[in-house]
């Protein structure tokens, strides 16, 4: 992976954090899609009460993340989140070859036309028939909805017991303050990440219009009914990729963000 886009040394700028202790941890780092925007990275451990390890959205599986997954129990399910969210999904797999992995459709196909290590899926997530059971142990503390009407075939979970929504590319929380503080670079330096930050942040009303006019154009009521589904959902917290964590209050953000899409013929 170019150097540009991840850390040459993950270890040294890698912040994981106990979002909740003993039950929701994250991995962040820096990452800079295209080389340009200063987004970066975060990967989302959730120790279920059985002690079983789902993750999400992996990140670089370094010594430092090794040791902390072995201190919280055993990793048996892991997420792609999204098409695009799988660079690290390949040594994942090889390292813990009995987890069920989970992804959304067209990933398979896209891994092995770039070539990346053969990963064998458990469960892919489609459009119809889609995907309404993982396991009992599984389902007893996650709730779960594919929206295939964003552009990057989103999967978006909800860890009851906690009220987290986990999540890669649905909503964004600029600027990724957490995933740079520890390099030295400022996570708002650059025009195009000025730019991009201004449209992706929680404050304003330009993640609304992005997602109303962009992300969910194709199929804009697929992704209203989504919505909709997600909205019935009890949760307080947003982990997302991008950006840094909604501790308290996200439902209210994720109102304010989807508001044309939760109402019955949008506003625009």
């Amino acid at each position: 992976m170019a150097s540009n886009l991840v850390p040459f040394d993950p270890t040294k700028v890698m912040v994981i954090r106990d979002v909740v202790p003993k039950t929701v941890t994250t991995f962040s780092m820096p990452f800079s899609r295209y080389g340009n925007f200063k987004v970066g990275g975060r990967g989302t451990v959730v120790r279920l009460v059985s002690g079983a390890l789902a993750v999400f959205s992996p990140v670089a599986l370094t010594d430092e993340v090794k040791q902390r997954l072995a201190e919280m129990g055993e990793v048996k399910y892991i997420t792609a989140l999204d098409i695009e969210h799988h660079i690290y999904l390949g040594p994942w797999a090889a390292a813990f070859p009995t987890a069920k992995v989970l992804g959304p459709e067209g990933l398979p196909e896209k891994r092995a036309s770039q070539k990346n290590e053969d990963v064998p899926f458990a469960h892919v997530f489609t459009k119809s028939p889609t995907v309404t059971t993982i396991d009992a142990e599984f389902d007893s503390e996650f709730s779960y909805e594919y929206v295939y009407a964003h552009k990057n075939k989103e999967i978006v979970f909800l860890h009851r017991p906690t009220k987290t929504l986990i999540q890669a590319d649905l909503i964004f929380n600029y600027p990724a303050t957490e995933q740079y503080s520890k390099t030295d670079q400022s996570p708002t330096a650059g025009i195009l990440t000025k730019i991009f930050g201004a449209l992706t942040n929680t404050a304003g009303n330009g993640q609304k219009r992005l997602i109303w006019y962009g992300i969910s154009s194709g199929d804009r009521t697929g992704f209203s009914n989504s919505m909709k589904r997600i909205n019935q959902w009890d949760f307080d917290r947003i982990i997302g990729c991008h950006g840094d964590v909604v501790d308290t209050n996200g439902k209210g953000i994720f109102q304010k963000i989807m508001e044309w899409h939760l109402s019955e013929s949008g506003n625009a």
